[in-house]
């Protein structure tokens, strides 16, 4: 069978599955999730068990969260969460930001198929922002048959619907939306954390930085409207909820796409005044759309965390230019300034690409003088990923790996070295800590996240997960602190 008939009988398919059920959505997936209810439960009496399934995450926050909501609609079908990939279904939320996040995907697909071989009734799906990748999507097609659904970052809301099609008439669903404008809400989400929950407060990137493939696969900037997101926050409180994370692939920039603009500060405004509420954070912001508005809001916040995650990408103006990051380094060093001289008790963190195309010594340089000026407390540094259909990507001088990678070795040896300081300044406070889990390698400590998003160890015992306890910083080990509760 050839493209255009699979297109073909897909579109015949579709007419048929969709009689009876509402063009409105979700009022629509909610039709499909029924009928998936029905055939999962049949098969369940033909075998005599729970049909599984298992979601891997790739990438950021933003698929974090969007694998919470495709986990509710699976649960809302009827299926049980598996502990790994020997499940009924098995779904992989994917990256492209960069490059050795599409290769993990395609080495565990080859592990997928050896799993299907032996249980051929297991369903395999592929979403995210790898499957809106044309050329991603084509060798699927031809070197990964064994892949039964594939769709992408614009319409995870469809899984019921699509797996509809996959169970009752083909074999084979594909169906990726090249944009949309859509946002839709109300859809079910299975949280990892009962007391602390993402939010997506808009999707979609407008900035085009060259280096990046997040416009081209996440589409263009839209924003939620704030009393959808504030009567999804007031909700998750009622559930338990103490903290969320205001999601955005660039939250200093939410409201403008709304017929009504508010200021992302102005949301933070409202947000606070939730009651139950007691945490509240944020990522990412974009250095460009930084407002003196929202460093007062901050200040002057009872439960905006003080940590804020920064993206520098480059110290070099002339880089920076190139990169169409629209600000100088002179610019993000003030900034900073006036962040840390508003908000003394601030948490910085960054993201730091190294062999980006043209990249000098001095332009390196420039970097490292950022670098020891802000002194963060910690920074994400990457290796230059290039990614195809990016401006970047064609640019004349390539940086060499082997150089590439002695200056990324030279950067992290100084971050590291920066945050073992910076991170040991609160040695002997006692300072609030939401406790999120046993320690893993210690069962006798708890885990949990100062609010500058700092980790602490300390002995306590489960029943205080989720809440926030007072804890006494003992000992700075770089990126956390062992310490002790102060509450008997």
């Amino acid at each position: 069978m050839n493209e255009k008939e699979e297109q073909r009988m897909y579109k015949e398919d579709m007419i048929y599955s969709a009689e009876g059920a509402p063009a409105d959505e979700p009022a629509r997936q909610f039709v499909f999730t029924e009928k998936c209810r029905e055939l999962v439960l049949k098969k369940e009496r033909e075998t005599g068990r729970r049909l599984t399934f298992f979601i891997q995450t790739f990438g950021c926050q933003m698929n974090a969260r969007d694998s919470e909501k495709l986990a509710g609609i699976l649960t809302r079908i009827g299926f049980e969460p598996a502990e790994d990939e020997a499940a009924d279904l098995v779904l992989y939320n994917t990256c492209t930001v960069r490059d050795n996040a599409n290769q993990r995907v395609y080495g565990r697909l080859g592990h997928l198929n050896s799993l299907k071989k032996k249980n051929p009734d297991m369903l395999i799906a592929l979403c995210g922002c790898m499957m809106q990748e044309e050329s991603v999507i084509e060798k699927i097609r031809q070197s990964y048959r064994f892949v039964d659904i594939v769709f992408g970052t614009h319409n995870i809301f469809k899984l019921a619907e699509l797996l509809y099609e996959k169970l009752t008439r083909r074999d084979r669903v594909i169906d990726i939306w090249q944009e949309t404008d859509r946002i839709v809400e109300e859809l079910p989400a299975e949280r990892k954390y009962p007391f602390k929950s993402g939010v997506n407060i808009m999707f979609g990137c407008n900035n085009f930085c060259s280096y990046c493939i997040v416009p081209y696969v996440r589409g263009r900037e839209r924003s939620r409207r704030p009393d959808d997101i504030l009567e999804e926050i007031r909700a998750l409180v009622a559930d338990g909820v103490i903290e969320v994370m205001l999601l955005g692939q660039n939250v200093n920039s939410y409201g403008k796409t709304l017929d009504t603009p508010i200021t992302f500060a102005e949301l933070l405004r409202r947000i606070e005044r939730i009651e139950g509420l007691k945490r509240i954070r944020f990522m990412t912001s974009h250095p460009k759309d930084l407002s003196d508005e929202l460093i007062e809001v901050m200040a002057n916040s009872r439960k905006i965390c003080r940590h804020l995650h920064f993206p520098l990408q480059s110290g070099s103006t002339r880089l920076l230019k190139i990169m169409n990051r629209r600000y100088s380094k002179e610019q993000y060093l003030a900034m900073t300034e006036r962040l840390k001289s508003r908000i003394p008790d601030l948490s910085l963190t960054t993201d730091i690409i190294v062999g980006f195309p043209g990249e000098t010594e001095e332009d390196f340089e420039e970097t490292l003088d950022v670098v020891r000026k802000v002194r963060y407390d910690s920074a994400f540094t990457f290796l230059y990923s290039k990614r195809t259909g990016t401006p970047a990507a064609v640019m004349e001088e390539q940086i060499p790996k082997e150089v590439a990678q002695a200056r990324f070795d030279r950067l992290l040896k100084e971050v590291q070295e920066i945050s073992a300081e910076v991170c040991g300044k609160d040695v002997g406070k006692i300072l609030p800590v939401l406790v999120e889990s046993v320690d893993e390698r210690d069962a006798s400590l708890m885990t949990g996240r100062l609010s500058n998003n700092i980790m602490v160890h300390f002995p306590g015992n489960p029943e205080q997960i989720g809440t926030i306890v007072d804890v006494r910083l003992n000992e700075s080990h770089g990126f956390y602190y062992m310490g002790e509760s102060t509450q008997r």
